[in-house]
C-alpha cells in the first residue's frame, strides 16, 4: 500500500512541518519555478523550501529529482537518501525519447529506465506532462512496480477537472479549458499546447496570475510577448499588466462577447489563477 501526498508551501519551514507529520520515504521534486514570489521573495527561497522534502527523507528512502532543472538537480547534495533522476535526455536515470503529441494533445514516447524500456502513451494531456510521468516512473520502479504495469497506469491516468480539458462545441470550436490555476510556467505550457492543435485560429482568454510579487507586471508582459511570438491572439480579462498589445475586457461577460464571432476550426484557451474563475468563459461557450 502507498499514500501519495502533495506538499504545498507558502514559506520556509512549511514542508519541513508537513514531513514531520507524513514522514515520507520517497520524495519527488518536479520543478522549481518563480511561483508564489509575493510570499517567497525569490526563486532561491522556493528551492530552499522545496528541498526540505529531500532533507527529511530517511537513509533508506529515495529522492526523485528532475535532472533538467538546476535547482532541483542540486538537491542531490541535500539528502542522505538514494537519488534517482528523470528528464528528457539520456543523462537522467529515467528518460523519454521520441516524444510526439496526438490530435488530443496526449504524448507518446519511448521510456528508458534501469528496469527496462517500454512504449508509453499518456492519458493526461500536454507535452509538459511527460516529465511528471517520468518522475512517477522513477518512484514506482524503485518500489518494484513492473514497467508494463507502469505503462498501463500512465495510459489510464487522468487529470482533475479544469486542467487541460479539451472539448469541441456543436459549432466546431475547440476549447482548451485549463482554468484551474496559472503561473508563468504553466501559462507557457498551455500556450504551447494550444499551438500544437491543428486549427485555423488560436485565441487565449487569460486572467491574472496571482502572487507574483513585485515582478508581476513584467511576468504578465512576458506571457503576452510569448503568445504573440506563437501567433496566439490574447484577450485579457481584468488584468491590465498584459500590456497594450492585447485586447482587454473587464469581466467574463465581456470576454464571452468578444468570442461571439468564433467559427469552426478556431480554438480557445481559457486560463488564469483560481481567483479569476475563468472556467465561466468555457462554460458559456458550451451553453
Amino acid at each position: 500500500e502507498a499514500v501519495v501526498v502533495e506538499m504545498g508551501a507558502r514559506g520556509i519551514g512549511h514542508i519541513d512541518l508537513l514531513c514531520s507529520i507524513a514522514r515520507p520515504t520517497v520524495g519527488i521534486i518536479t520543478r522549481v519555478e518563480g511561483v508564489h514570489l509575493e510570499l517567497f521573495g525569490d526563486i532561491e527561497s522556493v528551492a530552499r523550501a522545496k528541498g526540505e522534502l529531500v532533507e527529511a527523507l530517511p537513509v533508506a528512502g529515495l529522492a526523485v529529482l528532475n535532472a533538467d532543472h538546476k535547482h532541483v538537480a542540486a538537491m542531490a547534495d541535500r539528502t542522505d537518501a538514494a537519488v534517482l533522476t528523470f528528464g528528457l535526455t539520456a543523462a537522467a536515470d529515467v528518460y523519454a525519447s521520441g516524444v510526439v503529441l496526438d490530435d488530443e494533445l496526449r504524448a507518446s514516447f519511448r521510456l528508458h529506465t534501469p528496469w527496462g524500456e517500454s512504449d508509453i502513451r499518456l492519458g493526461a494531456r500536454g507535452e509538459h506532462q511527460v516529465p511528471n510521468a517520468l518522475a512517477a516512473v522513477a518512484a514506482a520502479g524503485w518500489l518494484g512496480v513492473p514497467v508494463d504495469a507502469m505503462a498501463d497506469g500512465l495510459f489510464g491516468a487522468a487529470l482533475s477537472g479544469l486542467r487541460m480539458e479539451l472539448v469541441t462545441t456543436d459549432g466546431g470550436v475547440t476549447i482548451l479549458n485549463d482554468a484551474y490555476n496559472a503561473n508563468p510556467t504553466s501559462m507557457v505550457a498551455a500556450l504551447r499546447s494550444l499551438v500544437a492543435l491543428d486549427v485555423r485560429r488560436r485565441v487565449a482568454v487569460l486572467g491574472t496570475m496571482a502572487e507574483l510579487g513585485d515582478d508581476s507586471a513584467s511576468q504578465h508582459e512576458a506571457i503576452a510577448l510569448q503568445a504573440r511570438e506563437l501567433g496566439v491572439e490574447v484577450i485579457a480579462v481584468g488584468e491590465p499588466s498584459y500590456g497594450p498589445d492585447v485586447r482587454h475586457v473587464p469581466d467574463v461577460e465581456a470576454a464571452v462577447a468578444e468570442l461571439s464571432r468564433l467559427e469552426a476550426g478556431d480554438a480557445v484557451l481559457v486560463k488564469g489563477s483560481r481567483v479569476a474563475a475563468l472556467e465561466r468563459v468555457a462554460q458559456a461557450l458550451l451553453d
